[in-house]
């Protein structure tokens, strides 16, 4: 399984998706190819999608003659996966086959509880919420479904025919949007989701998590409100409130057509006709279920299969580690840059000895440390680009990879952390440090100046320096410096004159050594 690349195909009820992805030890993968294509395979089915129209087979075909193209040119294995509008079509086996015919895709038909397990495991692999019990909704095209989950287990799930294409073809048939046509559509929709409603009630969970095609742009939708926009693809760990919803729902349902619609910021005109129902079903799940946040999820069911299928697999290191996916989503990051490991290990274990020893003085918020112990692994990586201005590169590679369970804020911390670990102090001339608030400059400049000193001390790599401890005294921080009996760190001490500036004048104390051998 490791030899090969794998290809992961949705095949949903509004959309397909394709993913490539090339896998890595301990069930990392790089996602190196994606498509997606809106194909409206349960068009023209009302409510109860029971056949699949022969214009919509031709078009899914179709797609998935280029997605068996994009995956063969990656040397990939495919597993394509079918939700909603395959298994209740009473033309489902016909369709099937013409797809084995015309492509040699084996489609597997998943039921509503397998197609919440997969997305499950999607959202695991992209937020750090193993340890939290956690509400996921995921509102499909033709299905939402509903997972309580905590620690990789199901406690609850459940798949209620609820989808935005589905709805749109009842509710909204022509796709435009009258204030009877609303009332009725939430009328419905309130009504099947009540039920569902009081069996959450049983589960006192920790996270609410959304994910797929309504939930994202609503995600977007939201972001191009804000003063700041984020810049993401994909909106990951992206969090919005209640209030922020409300304001999306009543300005979509205040645009009566789709060509209205169009416009709003944000929107992806492809969903400007099925948005109304969309946003309607989300609405009555927040109230129903008296949510006031929800996180989204980059990840949904086609990151869910290749999860799956590595689960799968016969081969240990294949498997996904799920538990600590931020600290993995670093240490791939790290690996795939080719980074000096033993360097960039041993500085982080520096720079948190400083960190803890300097508590009381910098004062930061205990999440502060797992953003140093990041940025410290991955201070060098821009060598992965070139020698020269490292620093930049790495602040580059960081804020564009996808650093998973880390909010976009939390990866600008660890991106200019790292950036900021030689050279330049942070300026008001630098842009993209001049976005950020005052708090996170705040933040950022004191990792930096830390991960600075604990990278002067092993300035020649060959860890002359094995342990460094600091106390705190009015004029001064005092770091004792352990080293090798048998090697001086005058390498390490030049450097460091050259570094600790940025500290101190942060912290106003000057920065002074002890040596002491081992």
């Amino acid at each position: 399984m490791l030899n090969k690349n794998l290809a992961a195909i949705d095949i949903g009820t509004n959309s397909f998706h394709l993913i490539v992805v090339k896998i890595k030890n301990k069930g990392n993968f790089e996602i190196i190819d994606r498509e997606k294509e809106v194909i409206r395979l349960g068009e023209g089915s009302s409510t109860d999608i029971k056949k699949i129209l022969p214009a919509a087979m031709k078009r899914a075909v179709d797609c998935l003659v280029r997605f068996k193209e994009i995956a063969a040119s990656h040397n990939a294995i495919i597993r394509a996966v079918a939700t909603s509008a395959v298994r209740e079509a009473h033309n489902r086996n016909e369709f099937i086959e013409l797809v084995r015919q015309k492509t040699g895709i084996e489609i597997e038909v998943v039921s509503g509880h397998e197609e919440a397990r997969l997305i499950y495991l999607g959202a695991l692999k992209a937020l750090p919420i193993y340890n939290n019990r956690t509400l996921l909704v995921d509102i499909g095209g033709g299905s939402t479904e509903f997972v309580v989950g905590f620690e990789g287990h199901i406690d609850y799930s459940v798949s209620l025919k609820l989808g935005a294409v589905r709805l749109s073809e009842k509710f909204f048939p022509d796709f435009k949007v009258t204030p009877s046509r609303v009332e009725t559509c939430r009328r419905w929709v309130e009504g099947e989701i009540f039920p569902v409603a009081n069996q959450l009630k049983q589960f006192r969970v920790d996270k609410i998590v959304g994910s797929s095609g309504t939930i994202m742009s609503c995600g977007f939708m939201i972001n191009a409100k804000k003063k700041k926009p984020s810049d993401s693809a994909i909106l990951n760990n992206f969090t919005f409130s209640k209030n922020e919803l409300k304001e999306v729902v009543k300005e979509t349902l205040s645009k009566k057509t789709p060509e209205k619609r169009k416009k709003i910021k944000g929107l992806d005109e492809k969903r400007a006709d099925i948005i109304p129902a969309g946003v309607i079903i989300l609405e009555t799940i927040f109230d129903l279920l008296g949510i006031n946040e929800m996180t989204i999820s980059g990840y949904a069911l086609r990151e869910g299969i290749i999860i799956d299928t590595l689960q799968k697999s016969a081969s240990e290191k294949s498997k996904p580690v799920l538990a600590d996916i931020r600290k993995e989503s670093v240490m791939h990051l790290a690996e795939k840059c080719e980074y000096d490991r033993k360097h960039c290990i041993h500085v982080s274990r520096l720079a948190l000895e400083l960190y803890d020893d300097l508590v009381p003085l910098h004062k930061l918020k205990p999440e502060c440390r797992e953003y140093l112990e990041a940025a410290s692994i991955l201070h060098d990586v821009g060598y992965h680009i070139s020698h020269t201005n490292h620093h930049h590169h790495s602040y580059y590679i960081i804020k564009n990879s996808e650093l998973l369970g880390f909010s976009e804020n939390e990866i600008d911390i660890i991106a200019h952390t790292a950036r900021y670990h030689r050279k330049s102090h942070p300026k008001p001339g630098h842009s993209e440090f001049m976005k950020l608030n005052d708090q996170t400059r705040e933040v950022i400049k004191k990792l930096s100046s830390i991960l600075r000193i604990a990278d002067s001390f092993d300035r020649t790599h060959r860890k002359i320096v094995s342990r460094l401890s600091a106390s705190v005294e009015p004029k001064k921080v005092k770091i004792t410096v352990k080293h090798k009996k048998s090697m001086e760190p005058v390498i390490e001490l030049w450097n460091l004159e050259r570094r600790k500036k940025l500290f101190e004048e942060i912290f106003g104390k000057k920065v002074l050594t002890e040596l002491v051998k081992q």
